[in-house]
């Protein structure tokens, strides 16, 4: 039998997804894989209903069909305040790992450098993997996560670097990138001539004060930034797998070509389902902020009264928890016995890091307070069962 590709040999399956198997195989409850245990808006799941009788369901247009775009469209021109050609600018795809693979393969060659800031979320490494892109790591200093400047321009100037990849807010510490880090990373990619691509996917999950800015409105910015999203944690629906880029015409172009032969197209009948939540107005994603603030302020309350210490974050749902004190030098063996002995499901940080770090353990909390407490309540117990 002739041999398989070599290509995936470097890298495995995906760390977040198997401590969901492990935390389904020992009844843990699972604050590892990021998806919520509430229901999507009700407009959203009635219009689902009167699809699934109505129709479509056939292909839609292969970049996505044409009132999701134009909804798509006026959306993020309320919330970003640029002008987006739904016909020109965006591509839909199944889901922001699509959009961010697509984009990989769109802007790449193999052979080019990109840079990634550390932790980021696992599969950009498998992203550039599997588009022949050679990775450069600027790490992000804890406990404020942020980055020197000097390291990041060594990183950007050195050579054949296409593109730079921005997490914001980050997954998995939470960071909310201020207007003026952005600046330093927009001045950077205007110097050397660089792309940067966005994974934005929880633009609306912030705490105050934090505010998202989107770097593709700097100056210099909007020709040479691939922004990609998803509408899964906004409308709390991962399943669904409808996320998207939006780039100028020039690079939406070539998208589409890749896109068309990954996957052909999202899913037409979600696609006109989620419409519906795209014209929502703007006490939809207030209510959203103060729904996940609530979540994380129940949460990180009971880390606190435990004792453990955490990052606390600024945006997205997930807490970095510092397991220093219990001694383990695998944090993986860490959280699979802490779903077994203890029963709750992590992360470990060594799969967000391109350095060596052991230390961390990232929870999410999009679960409903129940879900939360009971967690907590297991946790309790955990110097008693993990030393």
């Amino acid at each position: 039998m002739k041999r398989l590709s070599t290509r995936t040999d470097s890298f495995t399956d995906s760390v977040i997804r198997r401590m969901t198997r492990i935390s389904n195989q020992y009844g843990a409850i699972n604050l590892s894989q990021g998806f919520p245990d509430f229901d999507p808006p009700k407009e959203i799941t009635d219009r689902l209903s009167e699809v699934a009788f109505q129709g479509p369901h056939q292909y839609a247009l292969t970049w996505g069909a044409q009132n999701f775009r134009e909804a798509l469209a006026r959306k993020q021109e309320h919330f970003s305040g640029m002008h987006i050609d739904p016909d020109e600018e965006i591509v839909v795809t199944c889901g922001s790992t699509e959009a961010m693979m697509a984009s990989m393969m769109t802007v790449c060659n193999p052979g080019d450098n990109v840079v990634i800031i550390s932790p980021y979320y696992e599969t950009y490494g498998a992203d550039m993997l599997l588009s022949g892109a050679e990775p450069i790591s600027v790490p992000l200093n804890p406990p404020a996560f942020d980055f020197d400047a000097n390291v990041l321009e060594d990183a950007v100037k050195q050579p054949g670097v296409k593109a730079l990849i921005l997490c914001n807010p980050s997954n998995p510490c939470g960071k909310v990138f201020t207007r003026e880090e952005l600046q330093i990373i927009a001045d950077l990619a205007v110097r050397y001539d660089i792309y940067v691509v966005t994974d934005e996917v929880y633009e609306h999950i912030l705490y105050a004060p934090h505010k998202h800015t989107y770097i593709a409105t700097l100056p210099g910015m909007r020709e040479r930034t691939i922004m990609c999203n998803s509408l899964s944690k906004t409308y709390s629906v991962t399943g669904w797998r409808l996320g998207y880029v939006i780039a100028s015409p020039e690079i939406t172009d070539r998208v589409k070509k890749v896109h068309d032969f990954l996957t052909v197209g999202a899913a037409a009948p979600l696609m006109e389902a989620a419409t519906v939540g795209l014209h929502f107005d703007d006490s939809y994603y207030l209510g959203l902020q103060q729904h996940y603030t609530h979540m994380k302020d129940l949460f990180i309350r009971g880390l606190r009264d435990i004792g453990l210490t955490f990052t606390e974050p600024q945006g997205a749902y997930y807490v970095l928890v510092d397991i220093g004190e219990f001694g383990y030098e695998d944090d993986l063996e860490f959280c699979v016995r802490l779903a077994e002995k203890v029963g709750v499901g992590a992360v470990p940080g060594s799969s967000f890091f391109k350095e060596d770090i052991n230390h961390l353990i990232r929870f999410h909390f999009a679960k409903n307070d129940e879900t939360l407490t009971a967690a907590l309540d297991r946790l309790a117990d955990i110097r008693q069962k993990m030393k």
